[in-house]
């Protein structure tokens, strides 16, 4: 992982692009076509949006438009918690992918393990898996007791789990069982929302190598395996985040930042989401 394009294989031999853009709570519009039209222009090959952000046409209208084909860009869309069930999923990825306009989707993911619905919704995208419609499949914001879960009724385990993951919260357990079970991990909120960037140890490394504090964050991602997908509309900061293939942490600084744990989340624990909508 020396470029910015630089791939992970998963499980069923599809390429992912271990950095991307994540466009969580970017606008409908412009702002997000702008958004994905720096990244690309920039060398970024991978973009994540879901159905709840409201913002796929704009990802699909700006990945149409580039210059750049469309089979060398990896899209990832998300199930709604709202939308989960076997019908309801064929129909939810049925209005994701027409407001994408894209065929096949690259990684479809349930967004969070709805209790009582997410297994109907993984064997809907098995199906969808299996006719060819999604290269691949995978789950957000599963817990370890939810992919043994999903894992044992199923026919296709997931290949990859998105989650909260940054230096207060390492989820080295979760990180192990994912290689063990061949599952790619992957970071939302890598840089916790802007909230752990004034770290005195993160400043101290960032000063180090003359990187920014989100920079060290992001390579220490790829350093451990994960992917990883900072989200931002600003241009200067797009092409920033993405400056991390151009030194590395040792091992006293890999192990300096993983001991920041603390189990801080931004977001909610998955096993105490409020799924009432």
């Amino acid at each position: 992982m020396n470029h910015l394009q630089a791939k992970t294989l998963l499980h069923n031999g599809v390429e992912m692009p271990w950095f991307g853009l994540g466009v969580y709570k970017a606008e409908e519009g412009s702002e997000t076509e702008n958004a994905v039209r720096v990244a690309l222009n920039h060398g970024y090959r991978h973009i994540d949006t879901a159905s709840l952000y409201g913002n796929e046409e704009s990802v699909g209208r700006a990945i149409r438009e580039s210059s750049i084909p469309q089979n060398e860009i990896f899209v990832t869309t998300k199930i709604w918690n709202a939308d989960q069930g076997y019908d309801e999923t064929l129909y939810a990825f049925e209005k994701s992918q027409r407001k994408l306009n894209m065929e096949p989707i690259d990684l479809y993911l349930i967004h969070w393990p709805v209790k009582e619905k997410y297994k109907e919704t993984w064997r809907a995208m098995e199906r969808l898996y299996e006719e060819g419609q999604i290269r691949a499949i995978g789950v957000s914001n599963f817990h370890i007791h939810h992919l043994e879960d999903i894992m044992s009724r199923s026919n296709i385990p997931p290949m990859v789990n998105q989650v909260e993951l940054h230096p207060r919260l390492t989820q080295k357990e979760l990180l192990a069982f994912c290689k063990t079970h061949h599952i790619q991990l992957e970071a939302w909120s890598p840089l916790m929302r802007g909230r752990i960037l004034d770290n005195n140890l993160l400043q101290s490394i960032a000063q180090r190598h003359n990187k920014t504090v989100a920079q060290i964050i992001l390579r220490w991602d790829l350093q451990n395996g994960i992917v990883t997908i900072p989200k931002s509309v600003k241009k200067e900061r797009i092409l920033s985040n993405a400056d991390v293939f151009d030194f590395e942490l040792n091992a006293e600084e890999m192990s300096q930042i993983d001991h920041l744990h603390t189990g801080e989340r931004t977001g909610q624990d998955p096993d105490h989401f409020h799924f009432n909508f």
